[in-house]
């Protein structure tokens, strides 16, 4: 299960608190602390962090948004992922 999925969970258990049984409750806290305790911060060099901060509040995204975003894009500019590059003014018409 992911942290979003998690979330999600939890999120949902939070506006129908009263009808989430003790036991459903305590496996979604379990599984959050889990994945709390399993998450990993990357350290940087200070003048990495400051230039990521700066970067974050350029996008509007936390620090592991940022993070994310700037490892995606290396790996699709590195062919280690396909790049989704959409061709926006364009029409498809059934072809991708």
């Amino acid at each position: 299960m992911t942290a979003t999925d998690t979330a999600t969970l939890l999120e949902d258990a939070a506006g129908r608190i009263a009808e989430i049984s003790r036991a459903d409750i305590q496996i979604m806290l379990r599984r959050a602390a889990l994945l709390l305790r399993n998450s990993g911060s990357i350290a940087f060099e200070d003048d990495m962090e400051e230039a990521m901060r700066d970067l974050s509040g350029e996008f509007g995204k936390t620090r592991n948004d940022t993070v994310r975003y700037i490892v995606r894009e290396w790996m699709e500019k590195n062919t280690y992922l396909p790049v989704h590059d959409l061709d926006e003014d364009g029409e498809v018409e059934g072809n991708a």
